[in-house]
C-alpha cells in the first residue's frame, strides 16, 4: 500500500526542546524521513515530572500547549529529523524481512545534564511506509498501560525504556470497537533491537552491518571497540546484557508476551510492553498473550527464547566476526555458550536476596524444591515471596495460611531455615533485606485493567494515579494501599493481554 508523508500546514518546530540526530547521520538506509499525522485535539493525559526533570527537560514547558504538540507529533523539536526507523524480526518464530516503525517515529536524541544520550520515540502517531496495512494509530489504553509498566519496572530497578507523556489525540481508533486515540513519548537508550541487524544483513550489504555495529559499540559499548575482535566483543556484551535483563523478569514474575526479535533490544533494556503481565499464581507455563496460541513465550520459556533471539543476532554478525566462515561460526558459539552462566549468576543471587541468604552456597535443590510446590499448590509468587519475611522474623503463620497443605511447606521451611541458620545472622536484619527485593506491590493484572478500563471509557484516570502511586514505591508498605498488595479475586477469571495495534 502506497503512502504518502503527511504534509500538514499546522505542524510547527518546537522551540523549547532541542535534539540530536545521530541515528539518522550514522545508518542512512535504515530509516525513512516521516512527519506525524496531525493529532485533531491534543490533551495531556500524564506526564513523566520525575524523568522529564532526569533529563533536563522542563516539565512545566511540556506541559503547556506548545510542549503538548511536540509531545503528539504536532510539532517538530528544533535539531530533530523525525524517521521511522526499519527493522526485520523473527515473530513467532517466523521471519519478516520487512518490519520498522508502522506507527511510530523516532525523533532524534535528547541530551541529559550529564551527557546521557536517550532516544524520544513516538508511538501512535500515524501511518508511515512499514505499516503494512494499519492505520498506525494508537488507542489510549495500550498506551497507558506502557505508562504504567515501564514505571514499575523502573521503580523495581529492573531496566527499561520509560514513558515521558501519554497524550489523547482527540481522533477515534477503530479496533473490535471505536477507542479514543492516545500518543506515546517513549525515552530509551536507543531503539535498537535484533531486528535492525537483521534488515541490514536482509535488505543491504555487510557494509551497512559494520556500520549498524558500529553505532551501537559507541552507543551502548564503547569499551569494546579496543578489543581485538570487537564485533565479537559487542555479541558478548549483548549476550550478557539480555541474560541479566531476562533474569530479573523471572525474579519478580514478569511475563513480557511478545518476544520476537525485534523486541529484543542490543542495549539490554525491556522494550514494547503489548501483551504484558505479573504473573499471580506461580505457573511456569503461563502464557497472558491472547495469539500466544503455543506457549512460545510463556514465563518459564524466557530463558531459551531471548538466547535464540540472541543467536539470530550473531548470524548477521558473523561476516564481522572472522572473515572464515567455520572460525566466525565456532566464535559466535562460544559467546552464546555463555547465556547460561551469565544468567545464572544473576538469577542466582537474585534468588538467594529473595531468600533472604547472603553467602553462596549449593542452594540449587532448595530452590528448585520451593518452586516445586508454589507450583502444585498455586500461590501466589509476589505474595509469598513478601511473607517469607515474616517467617525469617520467626512468625511463619502469615505465610503458612497461603498453603492448602501447610505441612509442605513446613517440610521446605525447615530446610530454609536451617540454611538461614548456617549464616548466623540477626532475623531482623535478614528481614529487612528481604523486604527491600520482594515487592508488596505490583500492576496487578486485575488493577491494571480497572485502572484502564476507567480511563479509556470513562476518561477518569483517578485509578491509574492510585495505581502508579502504589507501584512506584513497590517496597513500601503503607497504610490505605491494602487492596494494591492483594491477588485478583476468583471472580477476575483468567486474564489476558492484546498487543494494541
Amino acid at each position: 500500500m502506497d503512502v504518502t508523508p503527511n504534509d500538514m500546514p499546522n505542524v510547527t518546530t518546537a522551540t523549547e526542546l532541542h535534539l540530536d540526530n545521530w541515528f539518522v547521520r550514522d545508518l542512512e538506509g535504515m530509516y525513512e524521513p516521516w512527519t506525524a499525522t496531525v493529532a485533531s485535539a491534543p490533551r495531556l493525559l500524564v506526564l513523566n515530572r520525575a524523568l522529564a526533570t532526569e533529563l533536563g527537560i522542563d516539565a512545566e514547558w511540556l506541559a503547556s500547549p506548545d510542549g503538548v504538540a511536540t509531545l503528539v507529533g504536532n510539532a517538530v523539536p528544533a535539531g530533530a529529523t523525525p524517521v521511522a526507523q526499519a527493522y526485520s524480526g523473527h515473530q513467532f518464530g517466523g521471519f519478516s524481512p520487512r518490519l520498522g516503525d508502522g506507527r511510530a517515529l523516532l525523533l532524534g536524541e535528547l541530551l541529559g545534564p550529564e551527557g546521557e544520550r536517550r532516544d524520544l520515540h513516538l508511538k501512535g502517531s500515524g501511518r508511515t511506509p512499514f505499516a503494512r496495512g494499519g492505520d498506525g494509530k494508537a488507542a489510549v489504553g495500550p498506551m497507558l498501560r506502557e505508562y504504567l509498566m515501564g514505571e514499575a519496572m523502573h521503580s523495581l530497578g529492573i531496566p527499561t525504556t520509560r514513558a515521558l507523556a501519554v497524550v489523547a489525540t482527540g481522533d477515534p481508533v477503530v479496533r473490535d470497537t471505536v477507542l479514543p486515540g492516545a500518543v506515546l513519548a517513549r525515552v530509551a537508550a536507543s531503539h535498537l533491537p535484533v531486528g535492525t541487524f537483521q534488515y541490514a544483513a536482509a535488505h543491504l550489504d555487510t557494509a551497512t552491518v559494520r556500520r549498524v555495529a558500529d553505532h551501537a559499540i559507541a552507543r551502548h559499548y564503547p569499551h569494546v571497540a579496543a578489543a581485538a575482535n570487537p564485533y565479537l566483543a559487542l555479541l558478548e556484551a549483548v549476550v550478557r546484557a539480555q541474560a541479566e535483563l531476562v533474569a530479573r523478569w523471572m525474579l519478580v514474575g514478569f511475563i513480557h508476551g511478545v518476544m520476537n526479535t525485534d523486541n529484543t533490544t542490543i542495549s539490554g533494556e525491556t522494550i514494547d510492553y503489548g501483551p504484558c503481565a505479573f504473573m499471580d499464581a506461580y505457573d511456569p507455563a503461563t502464557v497472558f498473550s491472547s495469539i500466544d496460541h503455543g506457549g512460545r513465550y510463556a514465563f518459564g520459556t524466557q530463558p531459551q527464547v531471548v538466547q535464540w533471539n540472541l543467536a539470530r543476532l550473531a548470524e548477521t554478525l558473523l561476516p564481522l566476526v572472522h572473515e572464515q566462515s567455520d572460525q566466525a561460526v565456532e566464535l559466535a558459539l562460544e559467546a552464546l555458550r555463555r547465556f547460561p552462566a551469565d544468567f545464572d549468576e544473576v538469577w542466582s543471587a537474585g534468588m538467594r536476596a529473595k531468600l533472604g541468604l547472603a553467602h553462596p552456597a549449593d542452594d540449587g535443590q532448595l530452590v528448585n524444591d520451593l518452586f516445586v510446590l508454589l507450583h502444585a499448590q498455586q500461590i501466589d509468587h509476589t505474595t509469598f515471596f513478601r511473607l517469607l519475611s515474616s517467617a525469617a522474623s520467626g512468625d511463619a503463620q502469615p505465610v503458612r495460611s497461603l498453603f492448602d497443605d501447610p505441612g509442605a511447606f513446613e517440610s521446605w521451611s525447615a530446610a530454609w531455615t536451617d540454611r538461614l541458620h548456617q549464616e548466623r545472622r540477626p532475623s531482623a536484619e535478614v528481614a529487612a533485606g528481604m523486604n527491600l527485593v520482594n515487592p508488596v506491590y505490583i500492576p496487578r493484572n486485575h488493577l491494571v485493567e480497572e485502572a484502564l478500563d476507567a480511563a479509556s471509557t470513562h476518561d477518569d484516570l483517578a485509578p491509574l494515579r492510585r495505581l502508579l502511586d502504589a507501584i512506584t514505591q513497590p517496597f513500601t508498605e503503607r497504610p490505605g494501599f491494602e487492596a494494591f498488595a492483594e491477588p485478583a479475586p476468583a471472580s477476575f477469571g483468567r486474564h489476558q493481554t492484546f498487543c494494541g495495534t
